[in-house]
């Protein structure tokens, strides 16, 4: 595991105390290690210091004015992001100790303190955080891994279809259009049969960077299996959807595939649906059932084309599974 040093001058504490001689100690000892600081003297507006100023540890006074230590770190678990929050009291009896930590805390340092015990249970606390982060880092690109495809770099239909429904809801709220193109290379049986499958496995990897080059941004691509694509088309119209998927296919068209001694031509077939508002019902599964449908016409109609059905026009497309004999 990689580990990367944060500085001193990029981790950000915020002070939260009523007692002006407190705060001054306190700033006084953080200031010779370079940390940012923030003071307040309430905890009112302290939601807002959060989402504004974004500190890494909090330190909390538990005995304040209107609200209270206890209070103000419910305030502080509330937040979508954990903050590590030492809370610090006058009062230094096992039970007060006990209820902080309870409460949420993630240490109790008592009245008078030590400057340097402070110093060092901030450290501790921030080594911990380091190490929270360094964990989510990891799984974030754990998730990634299993998300992608790694032969295209495309994401695999395992992610996919949660994206797909999440764009179709977000596509239904805003009142935006959502479209699923199906694509299939043509004839690709005669890549492995004339070739090895490394070739076969470089011209899907080929394929997948033509498809990246192409798709904007907010779009989404999959290798959905084989030598089949799916891409979701987000905030965009017919015409627009018929204009992206013909440059596709004569990016491939006219692509050279080579590797080594090996080379090909080869053309893809693609087709589409797009939802509009008399398809605001539909599902994930089902809209890529109808791109489905649309894709068998494109094959069986002579390939090296782009087909397109209208959902609102075929509605039962959308609820049945299509009973054809794949056409390569």
């Amino acid at each position: 595991m990689i580990r990367v040093a944060k500085k001193n001058s990029d981790r950000r504490i915020l002070i939260v105390d009523d007692d002006e001689n407190v705060i001054e100690i306190i700033n006084i000892c953080f200031q010779t290690e370079g940390y940012q600081i923030k003071k307040i003297m309430t905890a009112e507006n302290l939601e807002f210091e959060i989402e504004d100023w974004k500190p890494d540890i909090i330190l909390l006074d538990v005995n304040m004015p209107k609200i209270s230590g206890f209070d103000a770190l419910k305030i502080i678990r509330a937040q979508p992001s954990y903050i590590c929050t030492i809370l610090i009291s006058g009062n230094n009896g096992t039970e007060e100790v006990v209820q902080g930590l309870d409460a949420g805390a993630d240490d109790y340092i008592t009245k008078p303190f030590d400057p340097d015990e402070l110093l060092a249970r901030v450290r501790a606390q921030f080594r911990i955080k380091d190490l929270k982060d360094q964990l989510e880092m990891t799984n974030e690109k754990l998730k990634e891994l299993i998300d992608i495809d790694d032969l295209t770099g495309l994401f695999n239909m395992r992610s996919l279809y949660s994206r797909l429904e999440y764009e179709i809801a977000r596509g239904k709220r805003y009142n935006r259009s959502v479209c699923v193109v199906m694509m299939d290379l043509d004839k690709f049986k005669t890549v492995n049969d004339g070739h090895d499958h490394l070739f076969g496995s470089f011209v899907l990897s080929e394929v997948g960077t033509l498809v990246k080059q192409t798709i904007r941004s907010l779009d989404i691509a999959a290798r959905y299996g084989g030598d089949e694509f799916l891409i979701v088309l987000t905030e965009i119209d017919r015409p627009g959807v018929q204009s992206f998927c013909e440059r596709l296919r004569r990016k491939i068209e006219d692509k050279t595939f080579i590797s080594g001694p090996d080379q090909i031509r080869l053309t893809a077939s693609l087709g589409f649906a797009i939802t509009d508002s008399k398809t605001v019902d539909i599902e994930a599964k089902q809209l890529v059932r109808v791109a489905d449908w649309a894709l068998y016409d494109a094959k069986r109609t002579g390939r090296n084309r782009v087909c397109y059905y209208d959902i609102s026009d075929h509605p039962e497309l959308a609820h049945h599974t299509p009973q054809f004999k794949k056409v390569n």
